[in-house]
Protein backbone atom coordinates (compact mmCIF):
# COMPACT_ATOMS: atom_id res chain seq x y z
CA UNK A 1 0.00 0.00 0.00
CA UNK A 2 1.41 3.58 -1.09
CA UNK A 3 2.65 5.10 2.07
CA UNK A 4 -0.23 8.00 1.54
CA UNK A 5 -3.61 5.26 1.99
CA UNK A 6 -4.09 6.02 5.51
CA UNK A 7 -1.13 7.74 6.57
CA UNK A 8 -1.58 8.90 10.47
CA UNK A 9 -1.90 12.59 11.17
CA UNK A 10 -1.80 14.13 14.47
CA UNK A 11 -5.05 14.08 16.22
CA UNK A 12 -6.07 17.46 16.54
CA UNK A 13 -9.67 17.95 17.14
CA UNK A 14 -10.97 20.34 14.64
CA UNK A 15 -14.42 22.52 15.07
CA UNK A 16 -17.83 21.10 14.05
CA UNK A 17 -18.35 24.12 11.37
CA UNK A 18 -15.26 23.75 9.61
CA UNK A 19 -15.63 19.85 9.11
CA UNK A 20 -19.42 20.71 7.55
CA UNK A 21 -17.74 23.51 5.48
CA UNK A 22 -14.87 21.26 3.95
CA UNK A 23 -17.40 18.34 3.53
CA UNK A 24 -19.84 20.98 1.74
CA UNK A 25 -16.82 22.10 -0.42
CA UNK A 26 -15.87 18.82 -1.11
CA UNK A 27 -18.98 17.25 -2.80
CA UNK A 28 -18.28 17.83 -6.48
CA UNK A 29 -21.61 15.94 -6.97
CA UNK A 30 -24.87 15.04 -5.64
CA UNK A 31 -24.64 11.78 -3.53
CA UNK A 32 -26.44 8.87 -4.72
CA UNK A 33 -29.40 7.35 -3.11
CA UNK A 34 -28.98 3.77 -1.29
CA UNK A 35 -32.14 1.35 -1.77
CA UNK A 36 -31.39 -2.25 -0.58
CA UNK A 37 -32.68 -5.43 0.11
CA UNK A 38 -31.98 -8.56 1.75
CA UNK A 39 -33.40 -12.18 1.90
CA UNK A 40 -32.23 -15.59 3.19
CA UNK A 41 -32.73 -19.56 4.17
CA UNK A 42 -31.51 -20.77 6.95
CA UNK A 43 -29.99 -24.67 7.19
CA UNK A 44 -27.27 -24.02 10.12
CA UNK A 45 -27.82 -20.45 11.50
CA UNK A 46 -24.45 -19.31 10.97
CA UNK A 47 -24.78 -16.74 8.62
CA UNK A 48 -25.33 -12.94 9.78
CA UNK A 49 -25.37 -9.67 8.32
CA UNK A 50 -25.42 -6.32 8.83
CA UNK A 51 -26.97 -2.96 7.42
CA UNK A 52 -26.38 0.05 8.36
CA UNK A 53 -27.53 3.61 7.06
CA UNK A 54 -26.73 6.22 9.22
CA UNK A 55 -22.86 6.17 9.57
CA UNK A 56 -21.17 9.35 9.81
CA UNK A 57 -17.94 10.49 9.38
CA UNK A 58 -18.49 13.76 11.15
CA UNK A 59 -20.72 12.73 13.99
CA UNK A 60 -23.83 15.31 14.03
CA UNK A 61 -23.03 15.65 10.37
CA UNK A 62 -25.44 14.42 7.93
CA UNK A 63 -23.72 15.59 4.73
CA UNK A 64 -20.80 13.02 5.81
CA UNK A 65 -23.11 9.43 5.63
CA UNK A 66 -22.26 6.92 4.41
CA UNK A 67 -23.48 3.12 4.71
CA UNK A 68 -22.37 -0.37 5.82
CA UNK A 69 -23.27 -3.89 4.72
CA UNK A 70 -21.88 -6.92 5.38
CA UNK A 71 -22.18 -10.83 5.29
CA UNK A 72 -20.68 -13.29 7.88
CA UNK A 73 -20.83 -16.85 7.32
CA UNK A 74 -20.09 -18.61 10.52
CA UNK A 75 -18.65 -22.05 10.79
CA UNK A 76 -17.79 -24.56 13.80
CA UNK A 77 -20.51 -22.33 15.56
CA UNK A 78 -22.06 -18.90 15.53
CA UNK A 79 -19.85 -16.96 18.04
CA UNK A 80 -17.12 -15.67 15.57
CA UNK A 81 -19.68 -14.26 13.39
CA UNK A 82 -21.57 -12.97 16.11
CA UNK A 83 -19.08 -11.37 17.64
CA UNK A 84 -17.93 -9.57 14.27
CA UNK A 85 -21.25 -8.39 12.93
CA UNK A 86 -21.29 -6.41 16.43
CA UNK A 87 -17.53 -5.30 16.32
CA UNK A 88 -15.81 -5.11 13.53
CA UNK A 89 -17.85 -1.85 12.21
CA UNK A 90 -16.05 0.09 15.26
CA UNK A 91 -12.89 -1.19 15.53
CA UNK A 92 -12.36 -0.21 11.65
CA UNK A 93 -13.74 3.18 12.59
CA UNK A 94 -11.29 3.47 16.03
CA UNK A 95 -8.43 3.16 12.93
CA UNK A 96 -9.40 6.30 11.17
CA UNK A 97 -7.89 9.52 12.53
CA UNK A 98 -10.57 11.82 13.21
CA UNK A 99 -10.41 15.55 11.29
CA UNK A 100 -10.20 14.07 8.09
CA UNK A 101 -12.13 15.55 5.05
CA UNK A 102 -13.76 12.62 2.85
CA UNK A 103 -11.27 12.46 0.20
CA UNK A 104 -8.58 12.04 2.93
CA UNK A 105 -11.20 9.30 5.21
CA UNK A 106 -11.58 7.38 2.16
CA UNK A 107 -7.84 7.13 1.21
CA UNK A 108 -7.57 6.16 4.93
CA UNK A 109 -9.94 3.64 5.02
CA UNK A 110 -8.34 0.34 3.51
CA UNK A 111 -5.82 0.53 6.19
CA UNK A 112 -8.26 0.57 8.32
CA UNK A 113 -9.91 -2.12 7.52
CA UNK A 114 -7.25 -4.11 7.53
CA UNK A 115 -6.41 -3.02 11.25
CA UNK A 116 -10.30 -3.20 12.10
CA UNK A 117 -9.93 -7.22 10.74
CA UNK A 118 -7.01 -7.88 12.57
CA UNK A 119 -7.82 -5.83 16.30
CA UNK A 120 -11.58 -8.25 15.35
CA UNK A 121 -9.59 -11.50 15.34
CA UNK A 122 -7.48 -10.83 18.33
CA UNK A 123 -10.24 -9.74 20.69
CA UNK A 124 -12.26 -12.62 19.79
CA UNK A 125 -9.44 -15.57 20.34
CA UNK A 126 -9.09 -13.89 23.78
CA UNK A 127 -12.42 -15.49 24.26
CA UNK A 128 -10.89 -18.74 23.87
CA UNK A 129 -13.85 -20.14 21.36
CA UNK A 130 -13.02 -22.28 18.61
CA UNK A 131 -15.53 -20.97 15.56
CA UNK A 132 -14.47 -18.89 12.83
CA UNK A 133 -16.08 -16.42 10.30
CA UNK A 134 -16.09 -15.20 6.81
CA UNK A 135 -16.89 -11.47 6.26
CA UNK A 136 -17.18 -9.27 3.54
CA UNK A 137 -18.07 -6.06 4.53
CA UNK A 138 -18.99 -2.93 2.22
CA UNK A 139 -18.85 0.61 2.64
CA UNK A 140 -20.68 2.82 0.44
CA UNK A 141 -19.86 6.32 1.09
CA UNK A 142 -21.25 8.50 -1.91
CA UNK A 143 -20.23 7.22 -5.55
CA UNK A 144 -17.09 5.02 -3.89
CA UNK A 145 -17.73 1.57 -2.36
CA UNK A 146 -14.73 -0.24 -0.65
CA UNK A 147 -14.98 -3.70 -0.52
CA UNK A 148 -13.14 -6.15 2.54
CA UNK A 149 -13.26 -9.60 2.62
CA UNK A 150 -11.73 -12.63 4.45
CA UNK A 151 -13.19 -15.98 3.32
CA UNK A 152 -15.74 -17.21 0.14
CA UNK A 153 -18.72 -15.01 0.77
CA UNK A 154 -18.50 -13.03 -2.38
CA UNK A 155 -19.23 -8.84 -3.81
CA UNK A 156 -20.03 -8.64 -7.15
CA UNK A 157 -20.80 -5.80 -8.69
CA UNK A 158 -23.46 -5.05 -12.10
CA UNK A 159 -22.86 -1.76 -13.84
CA UNK A 160 -24.86 -0.51 -17.01
CA UNK A 161 -24.42 -2.11 -19.86
CA UNK A 162 -24.51 -5.79 -18.30
CA UNK A 163 -20.68 -5.60 -16.85
CA UNK A 164 -20.23 -7.91 -13.91
CA UNK A 165 -17.26 -7.41 -12.06
CA UNK A 166 -15.86 -9.42 -8.98
CA UNK A 167 -14.77 -6.92 -6.15
CA UNK A 168 -13.58 -9.91 -3.85
CA UNK A 169 -10.95 -12.66 -4.29
CA UNK A 170 -12.11 -16.10 -2.80
CA UNK A 171 -9.64 -17.66 0.17
CA UNK A 172 -10.84 -20.74 -1.29
CA UNK A 173 -7.49 -23.31 -1.00
CA UNK A 174 -9.12 -25.04 -3.94
CA UNK A 175 -8.77 -22.53 -6.36
CA UNK A 176 -6.53 -19.93 -4.91
CA UNK A 177 -2.73 -21.24 -5.58
CA UNK A 178 -1.47 -17.82 -4.36
CA UNK A 179 -3.00 -18.73 -0.85
CA UNK A 180 -1.51 -22.40 -1.34
CA UNK A 181 1.84 -21.02 -1.62
CA UNK A 182 1.48 -18.86 1.46
CA UNK A 183 0.53 -21.08 3.74
CA UNK A 184 2.67 -23.36 3.32
CA UNK A 185 5.81 -20.80 3.58
CA UNK A 186 4.26 -19.77 7.00
CA UNK A 187 4.34 -23.25 8.14
CA UNK A 188 1.34 -25.06 7.31
CA UNK A 189 0.40 -28.37 5.56
CA UNK A 190 -2.12 -28.54 2.65
CA UNK A 191 -3.86 -31.56 1.90
CA UNK A 192 -7.36 -33.79 1.59
CA UNK A 193 -8.60 -35.74 3.92
CA UNK A 194 -7.30 -39.45 3.69
CA UNK A 195 -9.35 -42.49 4.31
CA UNK A 196 -9.15 -46.11 4.64
CA UNK A 197 -6.40 -47.51 2.10
CA UNK A 198 -4.68 -44.36 1.30
CA UNK A 199 -7.27 -42.44 -1.16
CA UNK A 200 -7.87 -38.52 -0.54
CA UNK A 201 -11.12 -37.38 -0.76
CA UNK A 202 -13.06 -33.56 -0.63
CA UNK A 203 -11.41 -30.28 -1.18
CA UNK A 204 -8.06 -29.47 -0.52
CA UNK A 205 -7.79 -28.11 3.74
CA UNK A 206 -5.10 -26.97 5.69
CA UNK A 207 -3.80 -28.56 8.57
CA UNK A 208 -3.61 -28.51 11.21
CA UNK A 209 -7.65 -27.96 11.57
CA UNK A 210 -8.88 -29.11 8.38
CA UNK A 211 -10.19 -25.57 7.20
CA UNK A 212 -10.79 -25.04 3.43
CA UNK A 213 -10.61 -21.53 3.97
CA UNK A 214 -6.86 -19.41 4.15
CA UNK A 215 -7.98 -16.43 5.38
CA UNK A 216 -10.52 -16.04 8.00
CA UNK A 217 -11.68 -14.67 11.75
CA UNK A 218 -10.94 -16.43 14.57
CA UNK A 219 -10.19 -20.33 14.36
CA UNK A 220 -7.71 -20.06 16.94
CA UNK A 221 -7.57 -23.70 17.35
CA UNK A 222 -5.80 -23.97 13.76
CA UNK A 223 -2.63 -22.55 12.76
CA UNK A 224 -2.14 -18.46 12.95
CA UNK A 225 -1.29 -19.00 9.05
CA UNK A 226 -5.34 -18.88 8.63
CA UNK A 227 -4.58 -14.80 8.74
CA UNK A 228 -7.58 -11.77 9.35
CA UNK A 229 -6.25 -9.80 6.62
CA UNK A 230 -8.59 -8.95 4.42
CA UNK A 231 -8.58 -8.29 0.00
CA UNK A 232 -9.34 -4.49 -0.04
CA UNK A 233 -11.03 -3.17 -3.50
CA UNK A 234 -11.87 0.31 -3.61
CA UNK A 235 -13.77 1.39 -6.56
CA UNK A 236 -15.94 4.65 -7.92
CA UNK A 237 -19.25 4.43 -9.80
CA UNK A 238 -19.93 6.50 -12.77
CA UNK A 239 -23.36 8.67 -11.81
CA UNK A 240 -25.01 5.99 -13.55
CA UNK A 241 -24.57 4.12 -10.14
CA UNK A 242 -24.74 -0.31 -10.05
CA UNK A 243 -26.20 -2.99 -8.08
CA UNK A 244 -23.98 -4.47 -5.85
CA UNK A 245 -24.94 -8.63 -4.79
CA UNK A 246 -23.15 -9.71 -1.27
CA UNK A 247 -23.81 -13.19 -0.44
CA UNK A 248 -22.64 -16.32 1.42
CA UNK A 249 -21.24 -19.14 -0.02
CA UNK A 250 -24.63 -20.69 0.07
CA UNK A 251 -25.20 -18.98 -3.14
CA UNK A 252 -22.21 -18.94 -5.26
CA UNK A 253 -21.99 -22.74 -4.60
CA UNK A 254 -24.96 -22.62 -7.08
CA UNK A 255 -24.71 -19.83 -9.11
CA UNK A 256 -21.95 -18.10 -10.63
CA UNK A 257 -21.75 -14.33 -10.51
CA UNK A 258 -22.82 -13.58 -14.14
CA UNK A 259 -25.87 -16.10 -13.39
CA UNK A 260 -26.48 -14.39 -9.56
CA UNK A 261 -26.36 -10.72 -11.79
CA UNK A 262 -28.71 -11.84 -14.47
CA UNK A 263 -31.14 -13.54 -12.29
CA UNK A 264 -32.14 -10.58 -11.06
CA UNK A 265 -31.70 -7.59 -13.43
CA UNK A 266 -35.22 -4.96 -13.53
CA UNK A 267 -36.12 -6.24 -10.22
CA UNK A 268 -36.42 -3.60 -7.26
CA UNK A 269 -34.13 -4.39 -4.72
CA UNK A 270 -35.82 -6.21 -2.30
CA UNK A 271 -37.24 -8.52 -4.75
CA UNK A 272 -33.93 -8.75 -6.40
CA UNK A 273 -32.47 -10.12 -3.56
CA UNK A 274 -35.47 -13.01 -2.98
CA UNK A 275 -35.00 -13.65 -6.20
CA UNK A 276 -31.03 -14.27 -5.73
CA UNK A 277 -32.12 -16.70 -2.80
CA UNK A 278 -35.06 -18.54 -5.13
CA UNK A 279 -32.53 -19.07 -8.26
CA UNK A 280 -29.56 -20.78 -5.93
CA UNK A 281 -32.05 -22.74 -4.05
CA UNK A 282 -33.66 -23.86 -7.07
CA UNK A 283 -30.69 -24.54 -8.71
CA UNK A 284 -29.29 -26.42 -5.72
CA UNK A 285 -31.55 -27.23 -2.55
CA UNK A 286 -31.29 -25.82 0.61
CA UNK A 287 -27.56 -27.33 1.72
CA UNK A 288 -25.77 -24.66 3.54
CA UNK A 289 -27.19 -21.54 4.93
CA UNK A 290 -28.15 -18.82 2.43
CA UNK A 291 -28.10 -15.31 2.54
CA UNK A 292 -27.69 -12.41 -0.67
CA UNK A 293 -28.36 -8.65 0.22
CA UNK A 294 -29.18 -6.42 -3.01
CA UNK A 295 -27.96 -2.99 -2.66
CA UNK A 296 -28.68 -0.20 -5.56
CA UNK A 297 -26.50 2.77 -5.71
CA UNK A 298 -28.30 4.95 -8.24
CA UNK A 299 -28.50 8.97 -9.04
CA UNK A 300 -30.87 10.81 -6.86
CA UNK A 301 -34.72 10.26 -7.07
CA UNK A 302 -35.05 13.46 -8.72
CA UNK A 303 -32.91 13.02 -11.56
CA UNK A 304 -34.92 9.34 -12.21
CA UNK A 305 -38.56 11.55 -13.30
CA UNK A 306 -39.07 11.18 -17.02
CA UNK A 307 -37.69 14.62 -18.83
CA UNK A 308 -39.81 14.36 -22.24
CA UNK A 309 -43.31 13.93 -22.77
CA UNK A 310 -45.09 10.32 -23.77
CA UNK A 311 -44.89 9.59 -27.58
CA UNK A 312 -47.59 10.06 -29.42
CA UNK A 313 -49.79 7.84 -31.21
CA UNK A 314 -48.62 5.72 -34.22
CA UNK A 315 -49.91 2.62 -36.04
CA UNK A 316 -48.73 -0.20 -35.44
CA UNK A 317 -45.77 -0.63 -38.42
CA UNK A 318 -44.16 2.61 -37.41
CA UNK A 319 -44.50 2.20 -33.84
CA UNK A 320 -42.61 -1.72 -34.05
CA UNK A 321 -40.27 -0.23 -36.32
CA UNK A 322 -39.91 3.04 -33.55
CA UNK A 323 -39.61 0.40 -30.94
CA UNK A 324 -36.78 -2.02 -32.50
CA UNK A 325 -34.69 1.04 -33.69
CA UNK A 326 -34.93 2.41 -30.24
CA UNK A 327 -34.19 -0.92 -28.77
CA UNK A 328 -30.85 -0.98 -31.42
CA UNK A 329 -29.71 2.40 -30.11
CA UNK A 330 -30.26 1.21 -26.31
CA UNK A 331 -27.65 -1.71 -27.09
CA UNK A 332 -25.14 0.56 -28.75
CA UNK A 333 -25.11 2.68 -25.88
CA UNK A 334 -24.75 -0.06 -23.20
CA UNK A 335 -21.99 -1.57 -25.35
CA UNK A 336 -20.00 1.79 -25.62
CA UNK A 337 -20.63 2.30 -21.53
CA UNK A 338 -18.91 -1.11 -21.21
CA UNK A 339 -16.03 -0.52 -23.62
CA UNK A 340 -15.31 2.47 -21.96
CA UNK A 341 -15.50 0.95 -18.36
CA UNK A 342 -18.28 3.23 -16.19
CA UNK A 343 -16.02 2.00 -13.11
CA UNK A 344 -12.71 3.97 -11.89
CA UNK A 345 -10.53 1.50 -10.11
CA UNK A 346 -8.88 3.26 -6.82
CA UNK A 347 -7.02 1.00 -4.92
CA UNK A 348 -6.97 -2.78 -5.24
CA UNK A 349 -4.29 -4.87 -2.46
CA UNK A 350 -4.80 -8.61 -1.29
CA UNK A 351 -1.28 -8.94 0.72
CA UNK A 352 -1.37 -11.24 3.73
CA UNK A 353 1.78 -9.83 4.70
CA UNK A 354 0.80 -6.58 7.61
CA UNK A 355 4.15 -4.28 7.07
CA UNK A 356 2.79 -4.30 3.17
CA UNK A 357 -0.90 -3.30 4.09
CA UNK A 358 -0.04 -0.87 6.64
CA UNK A 359 2.36 1.03 4.72
CA UNK A 360 4.76 3.93 6.32
CA UNK A 361 4.27 7.00 8.06
CA UNK A 362 6.37 10.16 6.83
CA UNK A 363 5.38 11.11 10.74
CA UNK A 364 5.20 9.82 13.92
CA UNK A 365 2.02 9.00 14.80
CA UNK A 366 0.74 10.42 17.97
CA UNK A 367 -3.16 9.78 20.06
CA UNK A 368 -4.54 12.59 21.58
CA UNK A 369 -2.58 11.84 24.90
CA UNK A 370 0.68 12.52 23.41
CA UNK A 371 1.68 8.97 23.44
CA UNK A 372 2.34 6.64 20.30
CA UNK A 373 -0.72 4.02 19.24
CA UNK A 374 -0.48 0.57 18.13
CA UNK A 375 -1.51 0.77 14.45
CA UNK A 376 -3.82 -2.27 15.02
CA UNK A 377 -5.59 -2.62 18.60
CA UNK A 378 -5.10 1.74 19.00
CA UNK A 379 -3.92 1.12 22.09
CA UNK A 380 -1.46 4.11 23.42
CA UNK A 381 2.23 3.13 23.84
CA UNK A 382 5.19 5.31 25.91
CA UNK A 383 7.57 5.97 22.42
CA UNK A 384 9.99 2.98 24.11
CA UNK A 385 7.54 0.48 23.65
CA UNK A 386 6.36 0.61 20.36
CA UNK A 387 7.97 -1.71 17.43
CA UNK A 388 7.44 -0.41 13.95
CA UNK A 389 5.24 -2.90 11.64
CA UNK A 390 8.58 -2.90 9.42
CA UNK A 391 11.60 -3.70 11.82
CA UNK A 392 12.93 -7.32 11.25
CA UNK A 393 14.97 -9.41 13.07
CA UNK A 394 17.92 -8.16 15.25
CA UNK A 395 20.16 -8.93 12.25
CA UNK A 396 18.36 -7.49 9.55
CA UNK A 397 19.32 -5.28 7.43
CA UNK A 398 16.13 -4.09 6.24
CA UNK A 399 15.33 -3.25 9.72
CA UNK A 400 13.61 0.33 9.96
CA UNK A 401 12.82 0.69 13.98
CA UNK A 402 12.40 4.49 13.45
CA UNK A 403 9.49 4.55 10.80
CA UNK A 404 6.06 3.93 11.62
CA UNK A 405 3.11 2.64 11.83
CA UNK A 406 4.37 0.78 15.34
CA UNK A 407 2.73 -2.86 17.09
CA UNK A 408 2.54 -2.85 20.30
CA UNK A 409 3.99 -6.35 21.40
CA UNK A 410 1.02 -8.03 21.32
CA UNK A 411 0.41 -7.34 17.93
CA UNK A 412 4.03 -7.89 16.68
CA UNK A 413 3.88 -11.07 18.21
CA UNK A 414 0.36 -11.99 15.82
CA UNK A 415 2.10 -10.22 13.06
CA UNK A 416 4.89 -12.83 13.38
CA UNK A 417 2.97 -15.77 13.70
CA UNK A 418 0.70 -14.58 11.01
CA UNK A 419 4.12 -14.41 8.89
CA UNK A 420 5.44 -18.38 10.22
CA UNK A 421 8.48 -16.38 12.11
CA UNK A 422 7.39 -18.17 15.36
CA UNK A 423 5.61 -21.37 16.15
CA UNK A 424 1.81 -20.95 15.88
CA UNK A 425 0.30 -20.08 19.76
CA UNK A 426 3.38 -19.69 21.36
CA UNK A 427 3.76 -15.91 23.10
CA UNK A 428 7.11 -14.62 23.25
CA UNK A 429 8.21 -12.49 26.52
Amino acid sequence: MASGHGRRRRDNLVPLAALINREIKSEKMEKPTVRYGHAGQSKKGEDYFLIKLDCQRVPGNPSSSFSAFAIFDGHNGNAAAVFTRENLLNHVLGAIPRGLGSEEWLQALPRALVSGFVKTDKEFQRRGETSGTTATFVIIDGWTVTVASVGDSRCILDTQGGAVSTLTVDHRLEENVDERERVTASGGEVGRLSIAGGAEIGPLRCWPGGLCLSRSIGDMDVGEFIVPIPHVKQVKLSNAGGRLVIASDGIWDALSSEMAAKSCRGLPAELAARQVVKEALRTRGLKDDTTCIVVDVIPPDSSLQPTTPPPKKQNRLKALFFRKKSCDSANKLSKRLSAVGIVEELFEEGSAILAERLGSDDCTAHSTSGLFTCAVCQVDLAPSEGISVHAGGIFSMSSKPWQGPFLCADCRNKKDAMEGKRPSGVKVA
